[in-house]
């Protein structure tokens, strides 16, 4: 939990701007992530959505055995809108608590492209082994919450597609590939989903040398199921899993439901 991303955080809100596009309110849901099935945090979060706009704040702690050992805590919020057929998105900020260290991400968005990055406290002075972002990366990118809604016309085109993602520092895509195709219920959804195996690619922002990120681009096995929402063509990730080097983290929701 103390070294948990924003984009790691992020996995917690999969399920929450499409869903409120399938209804067209407010929500709040509760959900947990699992480490080897033993849960290690939890999340809260509330939305609204507007004509194409979304708005979603988070608030995720660790919990269980991992509370006892490490207690992080922090918030999250996404703001943006739906255009020429993908997530467009205008802000996005993660603050969080590791014990007594404070940490923040903030990042805001014009048009195309990102137009300021803050990360506190600063990042470290880079080595060698440091690829450093290149004058075409940050354009055409997804914040970590943006990036997991998926406008498509049917099942067989959620997948097949490649996501562009910046969390504050990393730059990498996201390539989905379909793997299967089966019915679910989950949290007041019983129907057709579709399971797509995510491949991880850092472009730039990282260390070579960084075997967290060696291990999800070479070894992992990030799986993730999307299920549409209503007739909106908007379709959302229900259920996730990704190996780790030491164990598969799990992501689900517990609870939604719309706020009067």
């Amino acid at each position: 939990m103390r070294r948990l991303s924003p984009f790691l955080l992020a996995f917690f809100l999969v399920l929450l701007p499409s869903q409120l596009l399938a209804a067209g309110k407010s929500f709040s849901g509760d959900y947990s992530l699992s480490f080897l099935g033993i849960p290690v945090a939890k999340a809260t979060f509330d939305s609204s959505y507007d004509g194409d706009s979304y708005v979603v704040n988070g608030r995720v702690s660790s919990a269980g055995l991992a509370a006892f050992f490490d207690d992080t805590r922090g918030t999250i919020s996404s703001r943006g809108s739906f255009g020429d057929g993908r997530t467009q998105p205008r802000s996005f900020r993660a603050d969080y608590v590791s014990g007594k260290v404070s940490s923040l991400v903030d990042i805001r968005f014009a048009g195309d492209r990102v137009t300021n990055t803050e990360v506190v406290p600063p990042p470290r002075k880079r080595g060698k082994t440091w690829i450093p972002l290149g004058a075409n990366d940050l354009s055409g990118v997804a914040d970590p919450i943006a990036a997991t809604v998926i406008r498509a016309p049917g099942l067989d085109k959620v997948c097949g597609r490649t996501v562009r993602i910046y969390d504050g520092e990393l730059r990498a895509d996201l390539r989905l590939t379909e793997v299967s195709r089966k019915k679910m219920s989950v949290g007041g959804f019983t129907g057709d989903t579709v399971t797509c195996r995510m491949g991880f690619k850092p472009v730039s922002g990282y260390r070579t040398d960084k075997k967290a990120l060696t291990f999800l681009r070479d070894r992992s096995r990030i799986m993730v199921t999307f299920a549409p929402l209503g007739k909106t063509g908007v379709y959302a990730p229900i259920y996730a899993t990704v190996s780790t080097q030491i164990g598969t983290i799990t992501v689900k929701a517990r609870r939604f439901e719309a706020i009067d």
